[in-house]
């Protein structure tokens, strides 16, 4: 695995992050989905231990993630596995609780104590503000600030992170929220990293990157043949693509094409998706999910850098217009 200097953390981390959403499984807030179904404790825990074995040391996971469940997952790893030896990143801002908007700072600090308690340790390496909604006149930005700096202070998180769906809407608080990471949205399909003027803060702050859905929840594998329904708690049950026969064909046709050109790869569709990210990002790292051993092993065999032309080519074939 192809290790990365994770910005101005200074953090050496493999280029491939794991990602522990699905550790979480199914899970609701109010009446809308936000899971994944069909995931057990044995298959998370055997997951980690062979992301460790494989030198996927950058693990990250968030207060929502089945109201802890996903934090408590990795906090049980630590008998097995140094604590020293994985990079912690978790979130907060998605758990409301008892309040009305999800930044109150009472609930913040209550689930990032918490996390603390789930994760079993002291500090954890990274802590996220998971989403940039800071109220209709951003009146939450500045309490949810000083509430993680505070926790930063207190030698409870070693660094900040920002993230958000939008990069757009990091851009509108990147410079005053000064985070030392930044996680956006970004696959080939839906890429806005450029051109939301996100790259070149990033690449001029030297600010760690870490992208979150880079093969669209799985759609992109082409691994979907017919529209897909989802267990109750299940956040693939609201996405419209998974029942859309005229979107997954397409994944299905350029997979076709991955695997043809990307023949002597173990995983071909994933190389060229996954990797394609790295050609203007060599120091950045993306966040997959590996619910099971193999897709550890699948994962493992990723982070290499393409050519730019390869590169290219990828990305051209999931060109929308």
């Amino acid at each position: 695995m192809r290790n990365i200097t994770l910005g101005r953390t200074g953090a050496e981390v493999s280029a491939i992050s794991l990602g522990t959403w699905s550790y979480g499984g199914a899970n609701k807030s109010g009446k809308l989905p936000v899971g994944w179904a069909g995931q057990t404790d044995n298959d998370s825990t055997a997951a980690l231990k062979r992301a460790w074995e494989r030198g996927i040391n950058h693990w990250d996971t968030a207060d929502v993630y089945g109201n802890g469940r996903s934090e408590q997952v990795i906090g049980s790893m630590w008998g097995s596995i140094p604590r020293k030896d994985i990079f912690i990143a978790t979130k907060v801002g998605w758990d409301r609780g008892y309040k009305k908007h999800w930044y109150n700072i009472d609930v913040m600090r209550q689930n990032m104590e918490r996390s603390l308690i789930n994760l079993k340790t002291d500090c954890v390496d990274l802590m996220y503000l998971h989403h940039c909604n800071f109220g209709e006149n951003e009146e939450y930005f500045n309490d949810a600030i000083e509430v993680i700096q505070k926790f930063k202070g207190e030698g409870k998180t070693r660094f900040i992170g920002l993230s958000d769906w939008s990069s757009k809407k990091i851009m509108q608080f990147i410079e005053r929220c000064d985070p030392d990471v930044v996680q956006p949205l970004r696959n080939v399909m839906d890429d806005t990293y450029e051109s939301s003027g996100l790259k070149n803060y990033v690449d001029n702050h030297n600010l760690g990157i870490c992208f979150f859905s880079p093969i669209k929840h799985g759609l992109l594998t082409g691994k979907y043949t017919k529209p897909t329904q989802f267990e109750d708690g299940d956040f693939r049950s609201h996405e419209k693509a998974f029942s859309d026969m005229e979107f997954l064909q397409k994944m299905l046709d350029n997979k076709a094409k991955l695997d043809e050109r990307f023949s002597d790869h173990l995983s071909p569709v994933i190389h060229g998706v996954v990797n394609a990210l790295f050609s203007d990002s060599p120091t950045g790292c993306a966040l997959l999910g590996q619910r099971n051993v193999d897709q550890v092993e699948a994962a493992a065999a990723l982070g290499d850098l393409l050519s730019n032309e390869d590169s290219d080519w990828v990305k051209s074939l999931y060109q929308t217009n």
